[in-house]
């Protein structure tokens, strides 16, 4: 797939979303389960991934859903806290998403779509872009979905002194950081290039927050548009002081209702009998568009795993993510704390995972 295919946005179709399983209970109250198929056969994948002195680091949580079935569910390490003892981590432990927030920002912005409340394509309706002659007026809330906005932005999660969303999330920006975020100068026009910002996000979160309202409002309008309709009961967002929803980085939920999420997306948007999410949005947030500087694609809020599978993916700091294989029929989730230097091994421990069932005909 050719750059210039990418940046048009015209590529090849996805691999199709495969229906939910007749004779399968939805997983809105527990998960169905079953057994993974013979050959894909887990244990030193699993293994590996427990070990803290594996190339994985801690992992918390494996989950792998096939064919609308729970068929893997492990859990491992602690969860510390500041003001207690820690705690093991299990079925019930609620796990920060990071970056994996986006993906769910996306259903979101979806829903909104759906509503009439909003439209990719004209300018995004942000307050302090309006004045005559800010060239920001032009950018589109399609371009913020896409990371293509070009917006000056430093995504550094290391290096506090030359990094935006380290000030966005924990300095003079963390008070309202839809607000930070739209300050940034232009550096691009939009639509020209893509370039990963988790002030992008939360420019969309603000936007959200205005259609909808801010906190607790809007918490309650999610859960009763799309959270309790699939079972995810355990999420909980992250508000910064002024109600917006720090959705770059900040959802608190169980490994089993991020599997959820995941399988609204293999699903189309369907959960039982009841459309959630618009038809063609899931392919909206999987079809890839961009292609990063590290060689990774990137669709409309969604990673793209360039795989004979159509996968796509959920991805946060330090190896959290919910993979979508519809190739497959399969979510995996993996959270836990692998470093960035080891972004590659958990990169190939994924690829193995998938792999494994495909069959003895796979790649």
């Amino acid at each position: 797939m050719s750059r210039d295919l990418l940046e048009s946005g015209d590529g090849s179709q996805p691999v199709a979303l495969p229906p939910h399983g007749d004779g399968i209970p939805w997983p809105t109250v527990e998960w169905p389960r079953a057994a993974a198929p013979p050959a894909a056969e887990l244990s030193p994948e699993l293994e590996e991934a427990f070990d803290e002195n594996g190339p994985l680091a801690r992992t918390f949580a494996v989950l792998v859903v096939h064919r609308g079935q729970l068929v893997v569910e492990r859990y491992g390490g602690v969860l510390e806290h500041y003001d207690r003892p820690p705690d093991p981590v299990g079925p019930d432990s609620r796990l920060l998403s990071w970056s994996m927030a986006k993906s769910m920002l996306h259903s979101a912005v979806g829903l909104l779509v759906a509503d009439g409340a909003v439209s990719l394509d004209e300018p995004a309706p942000v307050a302090s872009w309006a004045a005559p002659g800010d060239t920001r007026r032009a950018i589109t809330l399609r371009d913020l979905l896409e990371m293509r906005d070009g917006l000056e932005f430093r995504e550094d999660y290391v290096n506090a002194g030359a990094s935006d969303v380290i000030e966005m999330l924990f300095g003079s920006g963390k008070d309202d950081v839809a607000a930070y975020a739209a300050a940034r100068p232009q550096r691009f026009p939009p639509g020209e290039r893509f370039s990963y910002s988790s002030g992008t996000s939360n420019i969309v979160a603000g936007i959200v927050k205005e259609q909808v309202g801010p906190g607790p409002v809007l918490e309650e309008w999610l859960r009763d548009r799309l959270l309790e309709p699939i079972g995810a009961t355990s999420v909980e967002l992250g508000f910064d002081a002024s109600g917006t929803w720090v959705a770059s980085s900040f959802v608190h939920a169980t490994a089993r209702d991020y599997a959820r999420f995941g399988e609204l997306y293999l699903r189309g948007g369907w959960w039982e009998d009841r459309r959630i999410l618009p038809e063609g949005w899931v392919d909206h947030g999987r079809t890839p568009r961009s292609l990063d500087e590290d060689g990774s694609l990137y669709g409309a809020h969604w990673w793209v795993l360039d795989d004979p599978w159509g996968s796509f993916c959920a991805a946060g700091y330090e190896g959290q993510s919910i993979v979508v294989s519809p190739g497959l029929d399969l979510v995996l989730v993996r959270l836990g704390k692998t470093p960035e230097e080891r972004s590659d091994a958990l990169t190939t421990w994924t690829a193995r995972v998938l792999s494994a069932f495909a069959g003895p005909g796979g790649p």
